[in-house]
């Protein structure tokens, strides 16, 4: 008999993360129009809204709705979802998509420090060296240690930061909350708490104005993107791919963002900032595959 191959999989999960690097690229684009940062995070997730309440209509076999755990853990996922999109483009508004997508892609050492302090995992040498690796990728890519503290933005970093942070957030309560019910019951109630939560720094006149607007297409294809497709494509992907291989292919994320960043909106990156984008990738991907083998 045939051994299964991954290829199918593996495909799923990078064109999930295809989708998340051009969604962080198209918000680069709505920003420079004009829109804030709550604005774009809203609309990504009302469209996400609308592919999770359908999958779950389509789907609705043990979804675990009646389960008050369930409804737990998927409202602090969809804090962190709502933190995600938020801080990511605010980020971006500071300090452009390659920087913003490279700190996010941090998220995996937030998951690390939040299992030290639940005593959920048991620190290693090696993960406090791949911390350290981290923490001088991060220092040569904001350039934190020029002391003119030129070209460095506190509020791009800051935000960036935040949004790794609330990345692992996402990642942390999804994982629990996928123990009491469905993927698509997990997503719609996180997404709808990410809709209620951003609703009023959204500005519901700028909502509606929206509507009307020459962006309107861009908007969509952002949701469609970023909110509802990159989602359900890595889940699928996840089923049919090693967990090591998945954290791997996950590199197209900053990659294609940071791409889409230098070639289309023009950002420009110094040697120490590519190198550190190079080291935070590469140590974020080793420390995930090795924590995806035990």
């Amino acid at each position: 008999m045939r051994a299964k191959t991954p290829n199918s999989g593996t495909f799923l999960v990078f064109s999930a993360a295809i989708c998340w690097g051009l969604s962080g690229g198209i918000a680069g684009l709505l920003i420079e129009e004009g829109w804030g940062p709550f604005l774009i995070s809203f609309y990504r997730a009302a469209i996400g809204l609308i592919a999770f309440s359908s999958w779950l209509i389509l789907a609705p076999a043990k979804s675990g709705l009646h389960k008050k755990k369930l409804w737990l853990w998927s409202l602090l996922a969809g804090l962190g979802v709502a933190g995600n999109f938020s801080f990511y483009f605010l980020s971006i508004s500071e300090s452009g998509v390659s920087i913003a997508a490279t700190l996010m892609y941090c998220a995996p050492i937030f998951v690390y420090l939040l299992s030290f302090l639940l005593k959920l995992e048991k620190p290693t040498l090696l993960k406090f060296i791949g911390i350290g690796f981290v923490v001088v990728g991060v220092t040569l890519l904001t350039e934190v240690y020029k002391a003119d503290g030129s070209n460095m933005n506190v509020l791009g970093i800051l935000f960036g930061l935040l949004a790794g942070a609330s990345l692992a957030l996402f990642i942390f309560s999804f994982k629990y909350a996928t123990r009491h019910g469905s993927p698509q019951s997990i997503l719609s109630i996180s997404f709808l708490v990410v809709l209620i939560t951003l609703f009023v720094p959204s500005q519901p006149s700028s909502i509606i104005a929206a509507l009307v607007s020459e962006q309107l297409p861009l908007l969509i294809l952002l949701g469609v993107l970023g909110g509802g497709t990159s989602f359900i494509l890595y889940l699928f992907g996840l089923r049919k791919t090693a967990p090591a291989i998945a954290s791997v292919v996950a590199l197209a994320e900053p990659i294609s963002a940071s791409l889409f960043g230098v070639v289309v909106l023009g950002e420009q990156l110094a040697i120490a900032q590519l190198t550190g984008i190079v080291i935070i990738l590469v140590t974020v991907t080793l420390l995930s595959v090795a924590s995806s083998r035990r």
